[in-house]
């Protein structure tokens, strides 16, 4: 197969990752609305006794970032603001996702492929679980490329945690619940946090893509041009080699 047609094949494939990868994203967002819709229901619920203390972490306490960088190459620098975000951060617990972040110290609670994602999400979801129940972090975040358009992406920071609940009292009837409402609380942000992570990494993704496409596109038309002067050297060569015959049909005519 030629280059050119393997080129086609990668940009291809890479723009239909990138659409997958933003279905994949919108689901996680509508779960994530929804959990967000239960916790204000039970923040602002007058018949309910909460421990809030979940909800107001110690400052002093150090934060728990989450970076999401990817495996593969053929995506320029797409890793290099998340690399230098990493080596900045010396003083908070990491989570390393991508095989493409070679950086390790003591903070670094788990470090995944990308590949890896799901497969050990449980991992990524017990360490979350674990901080909120001993209140041992100020923030969770989560640092990855955010995709915008088919021609934009940027790096970003989300704060997961604590969760910002916009909007202002839930304007639905007050219920009573039979259980420990602080764990129910306290299970729904590790669901929320675990789905907003999700949803970044289907982001990511598509951001990843995106850059691909990028690539591999701008190497299409390098080969394009490349055809192009090829070409143009052929036709250069026929005519020289016509006129080189012509003169030596002219020199035995003579």
């Amino acid at each position: 197969m030629k280059i050119k047609n393997v080129v086609k094949v990668m940009n291809f494939q890479a723009l239909l990752r990138m659409d997958k990868a933003l279905k994949e994203a919108d689901k996680y967002r509508d779960v994530g609305k929804e959990i967000t819709d239960i916790l204000s229901r039970i923040m602002y619920n007058k018949n309910l006794i909460l421990d809030k203390k979940i909800l107001m972490p110690d400052k002093e306490k150090p934060k728990l970032n989450i970076y999401i960088a990817n495996d593969y190459g053929f995506c320029g620098n797409f890793n290099s603001s998340i690399s230098r975000q990493v080596r900045k951060d010396k003083d908070s617990y990491k989570i390393i996702i991508g095989k493409k972040i070679n950086y390790n110290d003591d903070l670094v609670v788990l470090k995944i492929d990308k590949d890896d994602f799901f497969k050990r999400f449980m991992e990524i979801e017990r360490i979350v679980d674990d901080a909120l129940l001993n209140e041992s972090v100020s923030e969770i975040n989560v640092y990855y490329n955010h995709f915008y358009s088919l021609t934009s992406f940027e790096f970003v920071k989300i704060q997961l945690f604590p969760v910002e609940f916009k909007g202002e009292y839930y304007e639905g009837e007050d219920f009573v619940m039979e259980t420990d409402v602080s764990h129910v609380l306290g299970s729904l942000m590790t669901f929320y946090i675990c789905y907003e992570l999700k949803m970044c990494e289907s982001i990511s993704y598509a951001a990843e893509n995106v850059l691909r496409s990028q690539i591999t596109s701008s190497a299409l038309d390098k080969i394009k041009e490349k055809e192009e002067e090829m070409k143009h050297e052929e036709i250069k060569l026929r005519k020289e080699k016509s006129v080189l015959k012509s003169v030596e049909n002219f020199k035995k005519i003579m």
